[in-house]
């Protein structure tokens, strides 16, 4: 008597069905038709195929994504047209234009249009116009958002590989070590993003000072006693007088 109570409370705790209380009879082979209306209508498909499925009928996501290609198209494509580098100040001949300076979005300056009338060569227009030290800003442009795209990518990169390798560690191990993990994930989240990010820069500049002083320290010796001590800086400077050419380091250090 215990045993069958026992397992009546196991077969109602874990939802079993007891199948002592059905016939065969009970049972009836489905017909042709009824497996059919038990068919799903459409094709099988995968994670991934649903997911561009739906992309692709959010307007909003596709718009996102063609502005995010033309701004990647134009940030590699425009170094290659636009005469002009991130520092570079406007010069006229090789001279430079002082009056090049603070322009407008299309203008040009007197010079660049006295250049223009007297030998008939179409110059670059200067798209967003020009800073005060007579720069191109439409290049410093291109640049910068370089420099914005690569930060958000690498920053992505690594909360992807941090959120991973800790959800990991947290759900492998389970029970208490995952309510604490959970725990300082939600102190984290409670904590403004901006006074992170101070307290971040200021304890990395302090513990990152020395280490970066030292580098600089070691390539300095490095350099000079490449260039004044050792063998391999007579045989640099050998090849490179063979090609006529002259040494970049000496340049610089002098």
């Amino acid at each position: 008597m215990q045993g069958n109570e026992e397992l009546k409370k196991r077969q109602i705790l874990s939802a079993q069905i007891d199948l002592s209380k059905f016939n065969k009879g009970d049972f009836i082979k489905a017909t042709e038709e009824e497996k059919k209306q038990q068919d799903v209508m459409g094709e099988s498909t995968t994670f991934f195929k649903d997911g561009m499925k739906r992309l692709k009928k959010n307007p909003l996501a596709m718009g996102s994504i063609v502005i995010l290609v033309l701004i990647l198209a134009l940030i590699i494509i425009a170094p290659f047209f636009v005469p002009y580098s991130y520092s570079d100040i406007i010069t006229v001949d090789g001279k430079r234009d002082k009056t090049a300076a603070n322009m407008a979005p299309f203008e040009y300056s007197k010079l660049e249009q006295q250049y223009m009338d007297r030998t008939g060569e179409k110059l670059f227009p200067h798209i967003f116009g020009t800073d005060n030290l007579s720069r191109d800003y439409f290049i410093r442009v291109i640049y910068g958002t370089r420099v914005s795209l690569s930060v958000g990518v690498i920053a992505a990169i690594m909360v992807l590989i941090i959120g991973l390798v800790y959800g990991s560690v947290a759900g492998y191990f389970g029970g208490k070590v995952d309510l604490i993990m959970m725990r300082i994930v939600d102190i984290v989240y409670s904590l403004p993003d901006m006074l992170i990010i101070i307290l971040l820069s200021v304890v990395f500049q302090e513990r990152l000072k020395p280490l970066i002083d030292t580098c600089n320290k070691g390539y300095s010796a490095f350099k000079a006693w490449c260039q004044h001590d050792c063998t391999f800086h007579s045989v640099w400077i050998a090849l490179l007088g063979k090609y006529g050419a002259s040494d970049p380091w000496t340049d610089s250090y002098n």
